[in-house]
């Protein structure tokens, strides 16, 4: 740090004592320590319930994705209707309800109903008061059975199909021509009726 010139000289003040304005952190292990005890007293006080709540299975979007199944926001009011299940019974055992989605597929549909029936005869619903169970809650045996907080876990995708041999049948059957002959039956459906019905006015016109 040299001075050459009529320059102005430097005025640096190195006596800010930054030892007093250092910010100290030593009690990052008792903080942990803190955090893990608070959890388990919270686990402890809200019981055996399942880790994460149930969602349905639903496809991905676009086609890059709809191969996949992920779970979606919320079951649909239908799918819980199936499955005997009331909206607000739902969210008090653990199944989000989504009011806005509506179900597309029976396939869909009968995949979550099923999946419904299986978390409820899986479900262990303790009551409030253990002298004084009220209508819903699990049985004294129900309730002295194992349980886990495991959630049920998302169907496959496509269930693998044993290996068989190609009938005939399908050696002779010609997807593509089947889709366009469909294809074209449903576009021009409304006007060969119209034709038709045309031509047997004609005919009852001519007898008459």
């Amino acid at each position: 740090m040299g001075f050459a010139h009529n320059n102005v000289l430097h005025a640096n003040h190195f006596r800010k004592d930054w030892q007093r304005r250092v910010r100290t952190w030593f009690d990052q292990p008792g903080r942990k320590l803190r955090r893990r005890n608070a959890r388990k007293t919270k686990a402890a006080t809200l019981g055996v319930r399942p880790l994460t709540l149930l969602r349905p299975a639903v496809r991905g979007q676009t086609i890059r994705y709809n191969r996949k199944l992920r779970e979606g926001r919320g079951f649909t009011l239908a799918e819980l209707k199936d499955a005997g299940i009331g909206r607000k019974e739902a969210r008090g055992v653990g199944i989000v309800v989504d009011h806005r989605r509506r179900n597309l597929s029976e396939e869909g549909k009968k995949l979550n109903v099923e999946r419904l029936v299986a978390y409820k005869q899986k479900l262990i619903v303790f009551p409030r008061k253990a002298g004084k169970p009220k209508k819903g809650d699990s049985s004294t045996e129900d309730l002295s059975a194992t349980t886990t907080r495991i959630t049920l876990p998302l169907p496959e995708s496509f269930p693998a199909e044993a290996p068989r041999k190609i009938t005939a049948e399908e050696r002779e059957f010609e997807a593509y021509k089947s889709l366009r002959t469909a294809r074209a039956n449903a576009r021009h459906e409304g006007a060969r009726k119209a034709r038709a019905a045309k031509k047997e006015e004609e005919e009852a016109a001519k007898k008459k």
